[in-house]
């Protein structure tokens, strides 16, 4: 892996700057957020991929042995027991590179995340953005 990644705009962009193996886990990754936030827009925020719908809802990125996962403190407390096979801090969870990448539990989190950024937007009374 590259040690310091040119700036990106797209997530396409993003991901072609991994090796092949690396890049097929960020396109699966990317699908199945996709699918779980089919209304949220792609953007690049902190250089690495993000789903925004009504604010921030995940953010992901690659790294030499890993694959960091940006759900919010709030969603990974949320999910605790199904995440408390992954090293993490606050607001991150590392998924190893060496292990089976848990693409059902990140689709679960995302959904879960909709869920809550739209409850938070009707409560405010938010527009999408």
């Amino acid at each position: 892996m590259k040690e310091k990644q040119a700036k990106v705009e797209t997530i396409d962009d993003y991901i072609s700057e991994f090796p092949k193996d690396v890049q097929a886990i960020l396109k699966k990754i990317r699908a199945t957020i996709r699918k779980a936030a089919p209304d949220a827009d792609e953007a690049i925020k902190y250089q690495i991929p993000t789903f925004v719908q009504n604010g921030n809802l995940v953010h992901f990125g690659a790294y030499k042995t890993h694959i960091g996962f940006y759900p919010t403190s709030k969603a990974i407390a949320k999910f605790k027991k199904e995440l408390s096979a992954y090293a993490g801090a606050k607001g991150t969870v590392r998924f190893p590179l060496d292990k089976p990448i848990p693409f059902d539990l990140i689709g679960t989190i995302a959904r879960s995340r909709v869920q809550d950024n739209v409850a938070k937007a009707k409560a405010k009374g938010k527009k999408k953005t």
